[in-house]
């Protein structure tokens, strides 16, 4: 189901995500399996289940996208505050 609602303004998405988290979850998932299959190596699925579950978007935003913002306010920008005494 391929959805592209609002006069094509906003951004594709299929089914629970965007295309682009569509793409990425795709390749994530082939080098993952490829390293279960050959190398019996366990983490990169996981982190490519991770991501997916990361990924999935209700109404605009993703915990990906909350995470992302926390980081910005509390790590990446440094915050200043004025306070002013209007007489």
């Amino acid at each position: 189901m391929y959805l592209y609602p609002d006069n094509l303004k906003a951004k594709a998405t299929l089914w629970l995500w965007e295309l682009r988290d569509v793409g990425v979850i795709g390749v994530g998932l082939l080098l993952s399996v490829f390293a279960l299959a050959q190398l019996r190596f366990f983490v990169p699925i996981v982190l490519t289940a991770v991501y997916a579950f990361l990924a999935i978007r209700f109404e605009g935003t993703s915990i990906l996208d909350f995470i992302k913002n926390a980081f910005g306010f509390f790590f990446g920008t440094p915050q200043t505050y004025k306070w002013e005494m209007n007489l």
